[in-house]
């Protein structure tokens, strides 16, 4: 069970900070059932309520500060999603987010960047498709990074291209 004022990934809302653990009064909920409600970070104004023993979403901890720079140091050993098939790939790209695992995500970013860079060089337009799932891929990676990082979301990127290629040298 998380704690108040810890910060948790949850499903596609991304970083939430539990603000509340408590019954609900509300008609048609369970008397006496727990719930967390979570403020996420990035949707400032919004709120989720969530029963805590939820096994339909995803939840787990942000990852530590430790865990964050062993992530960024190991990039460059992390595959990507190579598939051929169109429609198989969304469906890994989907899967891979809903796994709301950081390592899958870099593998989505990775696998889009390559892709982004072959397309444009062959003088193609990138697709709808991919630049939604890139988008999503980053900022899922980014946003949970910031928070052990202690830094701005909006920095996070430079701040990973920067130490990669240092650790490239």
């Amino acid at each position: 069970m998380f704690e108040v004022g810890d910060y948790i990934i949850y499903g596609n809302n991304g970083v939430c900070k539990v603000d509340k653990i408590g019954t609900m009064d509300v008609s048609g909920t369970p008397k006496g059932r727990l719930y967390y409600t979570l403020s996420p970070v990035y949707a400032k104004g919004s709120t989720v309520f969530t029963p805590v023993d939820n096994k339909k979403v995803m939840m787990r901890p942000v990852i530590s500060k430790e865990e964050a720079w062993k992530l960024i140091d190991d990039m460059n050993n992390i595959d990507t999603l190579w598939i051929s098939d169109e429609r198989r790939r969304e469906e890994c790209y989907k899967d891979a987010l809903k796994s709301c695992d950081a390592r899958e995500w870099i593998k989505i970013i990775k696998t889009l960047y390559i892709r982004k860079k072959s397309r444009v060089a062959e003088g193609k337009k990138v697709t709808t498709s991919d630049q939604k799932y890139l988008r999503m891929a980053e900022d899922s990676l980014f946003g949970e990074l910031a928070i052990p990082l202690e830094m701005d979301k909006s920095k996070v990127e430079d701040f990973i291209a920067t130490r990669v290629k240092k650790l490239e040298v």
